[in-house]
């Protein structure tokens, strides 16, 4: 992408979370065209957007998980914690994801439009997260066959 004004967008852009985005963006090995929709996306956030999509994907990020194990010949749904490039790689899945599921517009804009439902904690991408802590809630009490 061309260089911005904004320090703060260039520097999203060459993190390690601006490639990761831009990598989970692409579609069929054009990363050109995805690093120009998170280009757009940053530009459409305006003021903030480093602070706006950082914030989001914290916002998203899941602590726990549930795995299933098999154990006497029974699968069971067993909690178990994330590491944090985990945490981040989902987080901005199911950003992505929840921003495709929505018909219409653009992707940058339908992008960006979760982006701040989840900096505002709502959207489809948080109610996921909520889900997935929820069950590792409820099967709490399996977390003795946990072994790694």
């Amino acid at each position: 992408p061309p260089l911005q004004k904004n320090k703060k967008i260039n520097f999203i852009l060459k993190s390690n979370l601006g490639k990761k985005f831009v990598n989970l963006i692409m579609v069929n090995g054009k990363k050109n065209k995805a690093e120009h929709i998170l280009l757009n996306i940053l530009t459409l956030l305006d003021k903030n957007a480093a602070d706006i999509l950082i914030n989001s994907i914290k916002n998203v990020k899941p602590v726990m998980e549930v795995r299933s194990i098999r154990v006497r010949g029974r699968n069971f749904q067993v909690p178990v914690p994330l590491m944090k490039n985990r945490r981040t790689s989902l987080a901005i899945k199911w950003i992505i994801e929840s921003a495709r599921k929505k018909k219409g517009k653009s992707i940058s804009i339908k992008l960006k439009d979760e982006i701040l439902l989840a900096y505002q904690y709502q959207g489809d991408s948080v109610k996921k997260k909520i889900a997935i802590h929820d069950t590792a809630i409820a099967n709490r009490a399996f977390l003795h066959f946990r072994w790694f």
